[in-house]
């Protein structure tokens, strides 16, 4: 199963063709895919129109400097706002993350998309790819967050992935274009990075994307195409039983396992159920790499969203310029 990416605004003949395929799943939009909020609704419908089965389309949608999405958006504050507010009035942080998460998943619905890659569960820990995207430093108040957060996608009829698995916090190196090597035992990870995740998958949380950190003690390879981490760990000890997707095989740390088939094959065989494919210029070749491969094409069916809310229909709730302006002038305007 592949989550693809698409070059620009609008499908190409060889794109169409593409989602035309038995193992595309669906497709992540980023930056490069939007110019206005009617033009990604029309993006979604003819993705949808495209293909013969239900496809789930995606996309990161944060806040702060995570938001691919803008004109006509709410500009999202990262993050770390409600960790500092936190620290101050732990009851009123809690609250305006729950409408943080309402209003994101609210707007990326009403555009046709089913799903935001959230909540980042991360440690605030020094990371240069996760920095400001991280709630806190502490795992008691991420867990905290990712409970709340969970919930509050959930009210807004959106499923929540929980990123990045085991914990990319703490480690200093950018996955986009370094290797990272966590060295950490288990039990520390269990104690500190571990905890919102826990926290997350108890919430309900609907999926998982693992994170391309190796953790040496634990296993060889980068946690996203470890069978230990994601059949045993994820699986097994801690019970997960949603959608496991990896990060993107684009990223220099997942480089490690090989060429592009080479990465495709270790993600699937680890156990992920879903590979994302992000650089269009992979997607060829990443299709000829599951060529006769059984597919789990039921995967992602629960993920998909009950049907756009429509712009119209978010405007005129009340709760969506009242939870605007709260954030605004609670945690500030980033863009």
């Amino acid at each position: 199963m592949l989550l693809i990416g698409v070059a620009g605004t609008e499908l190409t003949a060889q794109e169409r063709a593409w989602l035309q395929h038995d193992a595309v799943a669906g497709v992540v939009l980023f930056k490069r895919n939007f110019a206005s909020r009617a033009q990604v609704a029309e993006l979604s419908a003819a993705i949808r129109t495209a293909a013969p089965r239900p496809q789930l389309i995606c996309v990161d949608q944060e806040g702060g400097r995570v938001q691919r999405f803008r004109e006509g958006y709410t500009a999202l504050p990262p993050l770390a706002g409600f960790g500092a507010l936190y620290a101050r009035e732990p009851d009123a942080a809690l609250a305006l993350a729950r409408e943080h998460a309402w209003l994101m998943a609210s707007e990326i619905r009403a555009s046709g998309v089913d799903l935001s890659f959230a909540p980042v569960v991360d440690l605030a820990r020094g990371n240069r790819a996760i920095g400001d995207r991280a709630f806190s430093a502490d795992p008691q108040v991420v867990a905290a967050f990712t409970r709340t957060y969970v919930a509050a996608m959930h009210e807004a009829g959106m499923a929540a992935t929980l990123k990045h698995f085991p914990g990319h916090g703490t480690v200093l190196e950018d996955t986009h274009v370094d290797t990272a090597i966590d060295a950490r035992s288990l039990d520390a990870l269990l104690a500190e990075d571990l905890v919102p995740f826990t926290a997350g998958i108890a919430a309900g949380a609907d999926a998982v994307m693992m994170a391309h950190v190796v953790y040496p003690k634990i296993a060889p390879e980068p946690a996203g195409y470890s069978p230990r981490w994601i059949r045993d760990i994820l699986r097994g000890e801690l019970g997960f039983r949603g959608v496991v997707f990896s990060d993107d095989i684009g990223m220099a740390a997942s480089f490690s396992a090989g060429g592009v088939k080479a990465r495709v094959d270790a993600h699937l065989d680890a156990g992920c159920d879903v590979v994302l494919v992000c650089h269009p210029e992979l997607v060829e070749e990443s299709l000829q790499a599951v060529a006769g491969r059984s597919l789990n094409t039921a995967a992602l069916l629960g993920l998909i969203g009950r049907g756009a809310l429509g712009w119209d229909g978010l405007l005129a709730d009340a709760r969506h310029p009242h939870t605007q302006s709260r954030l605004l002038e609670q945690l500030g305007k980033t863009a």
